[in-house]
């Protein structure tokens, strides 16, 4: 055999061929059809998987109108949150037969149409979205049209998307940021900084307006001075905090949008010989598992990262046995809870 040829796919009209039968015997034998006795199911399934022959996915696909494929497209997969989603996703989905394809964006709108065109081509079951940062900013949701002309079912995870009519499941981002800042209110903070998320993203804003109203419920100030913007990561926490610790009035509390913006203001404070909580009390949101092991353990909002993904689950679930059509779409939000350490525990 020559370096570059190709090996020859057996079909199963190569296995009719050698039992001398009919291609649809054999079909049925490699599927256990009870009208095959089970000495010549075992014959040919044993011959078959010897030969290397692998059933063609496309068409039973054809046949069955399912290709029991999900598709899953995140902005990134580099923290435990999304990690535990798709975990959520796949404890449900895995065990009824579904592979699960992940696609990053990278907040990118681009990449985001591209993995959804691709998806609709592989005829994918249903499409799980954290939606994009350039999506949200563009308000283009063309793209995410064309998966409901389809009558494929849609379901945003952990990011609302109030342009378009589909199914959700997040958490109660608002309700997170209000117990952060009360909390930090109630161990006597007076200044409180926010190192929110990017504008325009649902997440960042409702964790914003949970601080702000917060704020103006119990009769402090809001300091715009005190507001500064922040990415989701630890790098774009540095110099936002190092502003905060320069201000002639610097503040005695933070409140992050997530942990990892909390991770980098913590590097920054003890540079400036800070003590944290003494000086500056400090909460995160996420409660990721490396938040109990900083020195201070940071105090966070833990989200139910993985039921945000057995809830979509869930919820697609409920459309296929209800049919898809018959379902209005759903949002599910669920309840966050304050996990208290040593970065805002005040004696």
């Amino acid at each position: 055999m020559s370096l570059h040829s190709t090996p020859k796919i057996i079909t199963i009209k190569d296995i009719a061929q050698k039992f001398k039968c009919s291609p649809s015997t054999v079909s049925r034998a490699l599927n256990n059809h009870p009208l095959i006795n089970i000495e010549t199911r075992n014959t040919i399934q044993e011959y078959a998987r010897r030969m290397g022959y692998q059933k063609n996915s496309v068409s039973l696909s054809l046949l069955n109108k399912s290709t029991k494929i999900i598709g899953v497209i995140l902005p990134n997969i580099s923290h435990f949150h999304e990690a535990a989603m798709v975990n959520g996703l796949q404890s449900v989905l895995q065990p009824l037969g579904y592979l699960v394809n992940i696609c990053i964006t990278n907040e990118s709108q681009i990449l985001e149409k591209e993995y959804v065109d691709r998806l609709l081509s592989n005829r994918v079951d249903a499409i799980f979205m954290s939606v994009s940062q350039e999506t949200y900013d563009s308000k283009d949701h063309s793209h995410l049209e064309q998966v409901l002309k389809r009558n494929i079912p849609l379901v945003f995870i952990d990011r609302e998307y109030d342009h378009f009519s589909a199914f959700g499941v997040t958490i109660n981002d608002y309700q997170g940021a209000y117990r952060a800042t009360q909390h930090l209110i109630e161990v006597g903070c007076k200044r409180i900084a926010h190192l929110r998320g990017p504008k325009g993203l649902t997440v960042a804003e409702q964790r914003y307006k949970g601080y702000i109203d917060c704020l103006n419920d119990h009769h402090l100030p809001v300091d715009k001075a005190l507001i500064t913007e922040t990415n989701f990561n630890i790098e774009s926490g540095l110099k936002p905090t190092q502003y905060l610790l320069n201000l002639k009035d610097r503040p005695d509390g933070i409140f992050g949008v997530n942990d990892q913006v909390c991770f980098g203001a913590l590097k920054v404070i003890k540079e400036y010989k800070l003590n944290v909580p003494t000086d500056i009390a400090l909460v995160g949101f996420d409660n990721s598992p490396i938040a109990e092991y900083f020195q201070p353990p940071l105090t966070s909002v833990k989200r139910q990262s993985k039921q945000i993904g057995t809830e979509a689950a869930r919820l697609f679930i409920e459309s296929l046995t209800s049919g898809s059509s018959s379902v209005s779409p759903q949002n599910c939000v669920l309840d966050s809870e304050l996990i208290v350490r040593d970065s805002s525990r005040r004696s």
